[in-house]
């Protein structure tokens, strides 16, 4: 054993480069999947998880204050099937006044709870403390609304006795059970009547895991209560959709970044060490001549990939955990839970799988070498068989480059297998380049899609930013108020087309709570709206909604819908399907005329102004907001822009993944130079007696990679527009939404060019370190090298 650790000792050595390239693809490729296996397995149950560590409500009842009492609704707990439950709590909805911490700011449902404790959704205080006392209020904590100021005052000027609370804290609710929290005493304080508007009841049943249970548990809750009384109920399953519809983005995602690492590590791991046992055949026979069996040889081999693999694998498995620590800490926030972190199992895939593949890649090369008999290994040379790429080589004689060019051009096809093994690296390299930069592009019409901000100008009473639909609970505007500002704006010069919106709540059958309905009053085709089937609402009785809500009431575009608006049904024929994610995508988008009949007092309290070519927007915005102040409304050209973090979250992880997955590609290209530089270290020696510089001698290796680049490139970039091409619909469809073309077709010939010219860049990147070494080398000790 001691002897065959001296040939093992020995054989690193002697090849530090190639000892060097194992462990550092190793490295990358247990860094990369230990990475994506960590955000694979968490993005597949985060919610599931923090859902069951803070025994999330199952069902979120409301009730009417009226028609019960708070006797009759701690009753219901003991309704069948309802296994716990928390409450009742008192509720209101109230709308602090805009400030310029929270300069737009919607109808706040308010739950009056003493703690954030309890049988049944358990509260995380994520930043602050809880309300101890009344004139205190605690928001929930949203990852992408404005950021809460601990001590910032929130005023109430539109109800009795303008009350003012003061943010003490932040909480997070895995079921999103309300908007903030006060305590009981606080609740009747935030109404006009002077007492709670409804109560809270929140349950937990043994049986909720289909809409079916969930529906039966509901049934089962109202008939415990007064008829009337439960007026809203949210099922938790709805919750996990919304909640866990960004984190399905990650998992096609992730599988195809995982497979390109994976298939890049195992032909770079191999094609090293395939070729330090191709090169290192007399040293085998010199073994065999001292005694040694084929086994030992094979073992030795096998030792040498494996010693130093198995170091990457242990420094990757660090690195791996060391990156993915934040993103998951990320992940954490989202869900308010805490103790997401990089699996054992996912360690052990990883570091399991690639050593497998470097112990099976090893012993097949080793084990070939093994069989040859003693004499044949020592008589075998360093040189390919004789003729091979001579043809080549006189083609490339011809061609007007300089003669170090010439002989580097050639380079590739004295050694066929190994030239193709650089080409599969380029390959997979420059695929990883061309889908990360789609997916980026893609990700950035997605988030300028679902913004509908195409408009130069808004008009809308305190908005400070771009059209933001008016709630049902915000003050009605009149028919005079908005004729009058539409008249100021088409008086405005400058002013090219506008239209007015307003928002209503309506009820459809199959889906589960309100449903926005943003009505229009003008042609808003031209707002943002980006179409992914049909066409934009040109009559009363048309609308647009999005994927969600096509799945939700079970619809297709050109089916009829009914919403119930103010208890009287509008019928709507669906004439196109919009890219919309706001309100889980569950908004409908129509004409005002439609909801005439339901809603004749309803008229546009947000106005959006398309301006002329030419016109000064600053100027434009001063001279209607003189002529809009006697109204009480205010212009801005300041547009409302809603990034993602997700977007974000996606775009840098991809550019992380990538940078890794270039560098193995680089890490192959380099071993296949290593290997062929020092297997024609003779010839080089007798290029530099008759005359190479060490300049030409750079510019030769740089050569041989040049066609090798190219090719992979050409191969690449095709393969990268097929996984872009799958991987987006995918990541579309985990998120319930299908993309419009607009949001795929983001390659154009320049940069495709670009990107197949990236194959190149990596393959002369992988190059540069051995060309400086075979630069560098001296003339006799090149002669003298065996």
């Amino acid at each position: 054993m001691s002897g065959l650790f001296r040939v093992v000792r020995s054989g690193m050595t002697r090849r530090r480069t190639q000892t060097l390239v194992i462990t550092l693809a190793a490295l990358l490729a247990v860094t990369a999947s230990v990475l994506a296996g960590a955000l694979l397995v968490a993005s597949r149950a985060p919610f599931d998880h923090a859902f069951a560590r803070q025994r999330g409500a199952q069902l979120t009842a409301q009730f009417d204050a009226r028609r019960s009492t708070t006797g009759q609704l701690a009753a219901s707990a003991h309704a069948s099937g309802v296994t716990g439950s928390s409450g009742p709590f008192p509720t209101a909805t109230a709308t602090p006044a805009a400030t310029g911490a929270l300069p737009v700011v919607d109808a706040l449902s308010v739950v009056g709870r003493a703690d954030p404790g309890g049988a049944v959704d358990r509260l995380t205080v994520t930043e602050g403390r809880w309300a101890r006392r009344t004139g205190e209020i605690v928001l929930a904590a949203d990852p992408d609304g404005p950021p809460v100021r601990l001590g910032q005052r929130l005023d109430f000027p539109g109800l009795p006795g303008s009350p003012a609370l003061t943010v003490v804290g932040t909480a997070r609710s895995v079921s999103r059970t309300a908007d903030a929290w006060v305590v009981p005493a606080q609740i009747a304080g935030l109404t006009r009547s002077g007492r709670a508007d409804g109560y809270q009841m929140l349950y937990r049943f043994a049986h909720a895991a289909t809409d079916a249970q969930v529906a039966r548990d509901r049934a089962a809750v109202a008939a415990a209560v007064p008829k009337g009384a439960l007026t809203d109920a949210r099922s938790w399953l709805s919750v996990r959709l919304f909640a866990t519809r960004e984190t399905a983005l990650y998992v096609p995602f992730l599988v195809a970044f995982g497979v390109l690492g994976l298939v890049m590590s195992a032909l770079v791991v191999g094609n090293v060490v395939a070729g330090a046992v191709g090169t290192g055949l007399r040293r085998i026979g010199v073994l065999k001549a001292v005694g040694c069996t084929p086994g030992q040889v094979v073992r030795a081999h096998v030792a040498q990939a494996l010693v130093p693999a198995a170091i990457g694998t242990g420094l990757g498995v660090v690195v791996g955990q060391l990156l993915a620590a934040p993103l998951l800490a990320d992940t954490a926030a989202v869900y308010g839970s805490v103790g997401l972190g990089v699996s054992a199992g996912v360690d052990l895939a990883v570091v399991g799988g690639v050593l497998g593949v470097v112990s099976g890649t090893a012993w097949l090369s080793a084990w070939r070498a093994g069989r040859l008999r003693t004499v044949d290994a020592l008589a075998v040379g360093r040189t390919p068989a004789a003729g091979r790429g001579r043809t080549t080589a006189r083609l490339t004689a011809r061609l007007p480059v300089p003669r170090p060019v010439g002989l580097g051009l050639a380079r590739p096809f004295h050694r066929p297998a190994r030239a193709a093994s650089m080409v599969a690296a380029v390959v997979f390299g420059t695929a990883a380049v061309t889908f990360a930069t789609g997916m980026a592009a893609s990700l950035g019409e997605v988030v300028a899609a679902k913004n509908h901000n195409a408009a130069d100008v808004t008009v809308g009473a305190g908005r400070t930013a771009g059209p933001v639909p008016v709630g049902p609970d915000a003050p009605q505007v009149t028919a005079a108020q908005a004729a009058a500002v539409e008249a100021a704006i088409a008086a405005q010069p400058g002013t090219r087309n506008q239209y007015g919106s307003v928002t209503a709540e309506a009820k459809v059958a199959g889906v589960t709570g309100g449903v926005p309905v943003i009505a229009y009053d003008g042609d808003a085709s031209w707002g943002g709206f980006v179409m992914v089937s049909g066409r934009w609402v040109r009559a009363a009785g048309e609308a647009v909604v999005a994927a969600p809500f096509l799945t939700a009431s079970g619809a297709e575009v050109g089916d009829t819908v009914t919403l119930t608006v103010n208890g009287s049904p509008v019928r709507t024929r669906i004439v196109g399907e919009v890219f919309d994610v706001g309100e889980q995508g569950l908004r409908v988008f129509t004409d005002l005329a439609s909801l005439r009949t339901a809603a004749p007092d309803l008229h546009p309290a947000d106005h959006s102004v398309r301006l002329t070519r030419g016109t000064d927007a600053d100027a434009y915005v001063r001279h209607l907001n003189a002529a809009l102040k006697p109204l009480g409304v205010s212009a801005t050209d300041t547009k409302s822009v809603n990034g993602s973090d997700g977007a974000v979250a996606l775009d840098t992880l991809a550019a992380a993944l990538t940078l890794i997955l270039v560098a193995v590609a680089g890490l192959g290209v380099l071993g296949g130079v290593v290997l062929d530089t020092h297997e024609r270290i003779r010839d080089l020696g007798i290029h530099k007696a008759l005359g190479m510089t060490p300049r030409q001698t750079v510019a030769m290796v740089i050569a041989s990679v040049v066609l090798p680049g190219l090719a992979g490139g050409a191969l690449g970039v095709p393969l990268g527009l097929a996984v872009h091409r799958v991987v987006m619909p995918a990541m579309g469809d985990s998120a319930g939404l299908r993309l419009p073309d607009v949001v795929l077709d983001v390659y154009r010939t320049p940069e495709l060019l670009l990107l197949a010219l990236s194959g190149t860049a990596i393959a002369i990147l992988g190059a540069l370190l051995p060309a400086g070494w075979a630069a560098r080398v001296r003339t006799a000790t090149a002669l003298r090298t065996e």
